[in-house]
């Protein structure tokens, strides 16, 4: 088969001037990559001690904590530290790491411990015992590991030392043998109510909340849009069915110790008493002023109330079918939420169909959008309108109180106003423009379904401590920062993150390691309080080759990624662009002045191994950074930082999602996985007779010159999942697949594959349901026909190598990056990455 020509896409930018010759075998590819690090761990567990290159986040990999964390739990930018700001100057890889505190663990490892006793901490800086303390004076006093204090043991907490200074009880004490470790804290860690306000945002007649707050099992706010666009949508309907099948379904996981309440609203809010039989309403229309106008039966456990409640939701629809209110008063329905949860915390779900038009926060139509792109307004596009919104979010989550939306609207909804309340608060956005109760049924379960059975606490506040000689100075995510140090997070889930930039405040010894400590303190969903610590100890070098040669490309991504889109709100895209290019060459340019200035002269009778070369321009790629380029150029091509007129609700809600989950999901996002399925091996995806493991198939260059038109591809980035069957495609091939012989009689409205007894079936629904399985969710089903089908444009588009999304392809890219550090050598600008620009 010949290769196909480009599939509809949105129009790139072509290359200006000479283009050299460039063979594509001497191009980096990062399927390679991830094909060599998946091969080398998928029979051998990883060791966490320092001083070991650490497995790619997209590889299926078990982890023995031996004292460091596991990577699914803290990502570093250089496993090998610089021990001097002029060393990480001269090489210029931000120093970075990815927090995921409550990572879900691979079944094969170990569960996290749980400490019962109080945790020991430092004196000086509060940090908490762990495997790198020392231990003095017979077992006394310990040293603390970041800041060099010996602090005494407690008389409960001695123990007398071995002869090689350990406690003779190390090995039953798992916060001395873990890198990462839940313990289980007395009411002194208790979470504190926040300072009474001059004004407060709804009315009580009881005082506010002071003191601490008791942990609680948490309580759940399920608050539906009830206006005519929700109701005609499908939406309410959607929501209350998939409620119930949460609640008492087959696949009931609703948390047995948590209560919850349900609201409704429209241009009124209106609660429901669970506790009366008679399906009692009562209604507030005061929007400006709201309050709650009962407390007794406003929460209760579906357990004890399940006909109540299941009548009640069944009756919603119903109730509201003849509806013909067109507002929604989102704003005073949060406040309301807060109302309801002040003075304990919780999470709210809110189902959202409309701009919210009144009440608190109430926002005009959509800006003209159109005028504002690559202009000094675009900026505002990506802020609240209404700073209503910024405060709602703030004060929700100083409250503890998480808040999620599920979007469904039908046209604009200002996702940059309302999503700040998501995003400070640790909470998640649900993005469904065009909700269809029937094409998007599958896709809201399971998201409806994970928010409920992941990990959860609330109530939460983190800090990041490091030894002497380094400081944290910036945080990136979705939370609140209260302070130069803390991030309050209302709620943290299992697939969140955070990051943070690292930068020296002295000298380091190469004698000793580095360390960082994030800690999080949290209430659990039933009630307990703890504190999740996780630790990383790194190695400390002086020579930049190590320092590159343990470098991680992913974390690299991932934080100047989440720099790049928390810029959005302040500096011109174009700038942002400009500066992602200069990052790559920046780092290359170190690469090259640092490890390679003798490789130039050398090559003609030595080619170092791990270095990568393109013909006679000497474009030189340390091994640990050959997937950069080609990452960048995915955030280049990304939703939210992407050339062109796209939607502002879309450039918000995809800058939500990226700037909080797994590394991961970015990299599958910014890179997605591209299968080939007609001409998978006979025993690919399918389970292994004897141990029962799958075998997933390896992805192909992200790429259209290597398609054709017979063939049938699957490509994935997290919030779509593609099928792309070729015009040309074999009868046979659809019949196997599809059920039909003709490509035109396809149904392409289909939300999850016919399960039919073909090999090749089960084996793309072994893979669909795999990678289901690995994130937790299921994402949106389309078949893209070639040069059919209106998604088609949007397969394309994932095609980061090629030219499209108001970008050019990988190929000159690296040309252009390769201009800017020849320019930089010529100017003999060596440190300053802005000094480059030039090149363009």
């Amino acid at each position: 088969m010949y290769p196909i020509p480009q599939p509809p896409h949105t129009a790139g930018t072509a290359y200006k001037g000479l283009r050299p010759r460039i063979e594509a075998h001497q191009i980096p590819c990062p399927v390679e990559v991830q094909e060599e690090d998946r091969h080398k761990w998928e029979h051998q567990p990883f060791m966490t001690l320092p001083g070991h290159h650490t497995p790619l986040s997209t590889t299926d990999y078990y982890a023995l904590d031996q004292g460091n964390s596991s990577p699914k739990f803290i990502r570093a930018s250089t496993w090998a530290f610089p021990y001097t700001s002029r060393l990480a100057s001269d090489c210029k890889i931000p120093l970075a790491a990815v927090f995921q505190p409550f990572a879900e663990l691979d079944p094969r490892e170990e569960p996290v411990p749980l400490v019962e006793s109080v945790p020991a901490r430092c004196e000086r800086c509060r940090a908490y015992v762990n495997p790198w303390c020392q231990w003095l004076a017979g077992g006394g006093k310990w040293r603390c590991n970041l800041c060099g204090h010996d602090t005494d043991v407690l008389p409960e907490y001695f123990c007398m030392l071995d002869g090689g200074g350990h406690r003779l009880d190390h090995m039953q004490r798992p916060e001395l043998l873990k890198g990462t470790v839940d313990f289980k804290v007395s009411d002194e860690y208790w979470a504190s109510n926040p300072p009474a306000h001059l004004t407060r945002p709804y009315f009580s007649i009881e005082p506010p909340p002071t003191g601490v707050r008791e942990p609680k099992p948490m309580h759940y706010i399920f608050a539906f849009d009830v206006s005519h666009g929700a109701v005609a949508s499908g939406t309410l309907s959607a929501a209350c069915g998939e409620l119930m099948d949460i609640l008492y379904g087959n696949d009931a996981c609703f948390p047995p110790e948590s209560q919850l309440a349900i609201f409704t609203f429209d241009r009124a809010i209106h609660f429901y008493d669970l506790m009366s039989d008679q399906d009692a309403m009562m209604v507030v229309s005061d929007l400006e002023e709201v309050f709650v106008p009962f407390h007794h039966g406003l929460f209760v456990s579906p357990t004890d109330r399940a006909e109540a409640i299941t009548t009640l939701l069944r009756s919603l629809p119903t109730r509201f079918a003849d509806t013909y209110v067109p507002e929604s008063a989102l704003g005073s329905a949060i406040r309301v939420c807060q109302a309801s949860l002040a003075g304990r915390g919780g999470q709210v779900v809110l189902f959202q169909n409309v701009i919210p038009q009144i009440g608190d926060g109430s926002l005009a139509g959509r800006p003209p959008e159109s005028e504002m792109y690559e202009t000094d307004k675009e900026k505002n596009l990506y802020r609240p309108r209404d700073p209503s919104w910024t405060s709602m979010g703030e004060e929700c989550a100083e409250e503890g109180i998480g808040v999620s939306m599920f979007l469904t609207m039908d046209k604009y909804i200002d996702v940059g106003s309302i999503g700040i309340v998501a995003s400070l608060t640790g909470g998640q956005i649900y993005y469904l423009p065009r909700f269809d109760a029937l094409r998007d049924s599958i896709v809201f379960r399971s998201h409806l379904q994970r928010l409920m059975r992941r990990m959860v606490g609330y109530n939460c506040t983190a800090r990041v401590r490091t030894s002497k000689g380094i400081r944290v100075s910036e945080y990136y995510g979705n939370f609140h920062q209260i302070s130069p140090t803390d991030m309050e997070f209302a709620i943290l889930d299992s697939d969140k993150t955070f990051t943070v930039t690292l930068e020296h405040s002295g000298s380091l010894s190469t004698r000793e390691s580095a360390y960082l400590q994030s800690a999080v303190l949290y209430t659990t969903v039933s009630g307990e309080r703890r504190v999740r610590v996780c630790n990383l100890a790194l190695q400390v070098v002086e020579l930049a080759a190590n320092v590159f040669n343990y470098a991680d490309a992913e974390t690299v991504v991932c934080h100047i990624m989440r720099k790049a889109i928390a810029h959005t709100k302040t500096t011109k895209m174009h700038e942002i662009r400009e500066d992602l290019t200069e990052n790559v060459s920046a780092i290359l340019l170190g690469y090259r002045n640092k490890c390679a200035a003798s490789t130039a002269v050398s090559q003609a009778c030595s080619r170092p191994l791990l270095d990568y070369f393109l013909t006679f321009l000497q474009l030189i790629l340390p091994d640990s950074f050959r997937a950069m380029p080609v990452l960048t150029l995915g955030i280049l091509k990304s939703k939210p930082i992407k050339v062109g007129n796209v939607n502002s609700d879309v450039r918000n809600y995809y800058s939500h999602r990226l700037m909080s989950t797994s590394v991961r999901q970015v990299i599958e996002y910014l890179y997605p996985p591209l299968i080939a399925l007609h001409d998978l091996d006979a025993t690919a995806a399918v389970p292994d007779p004897v141990t029962g493991n799958l075998t997933i198939p390896s992805p192909m260059k992200n790429t259209y010159q290597q398609m054709n038109a017979g063939a049938v591809y699957l490509i994935d980035n997290g919030e779509c999942t593609i099928i792309w069957v070729g015009s040309s495609v074999s009868p046979q091939l659809l019949l196997d697949l599809f059920g039909v012989d003709d490509i035109h009689q396809l149904n392409t409205d289909i939300t999850e594959l016919p399960a039919l007894e073909t090999l090749l079936s089960t084996q793309v629904r072994n893979i669909i349901t795999y990678r289901t399985m690995k994130r937790g969710y299921t994402p949106k089903l389309f078949i893209a026909r070639q040069n059919l089908d209106g998604i088609e444009l949007e397969f394309s588009d994932m095609l980061v190598e090629d030219q499209n999304n108001g970008t050019m392809p990988y190929i000159d890219f690296l040309i252009v990056v390769h201009k800017q550090i020849m320019h930089a050598l010529n100017q003999g600008d060596m440190y300053e990455p802005r000094s480059m620009r030039s090149a363009w």
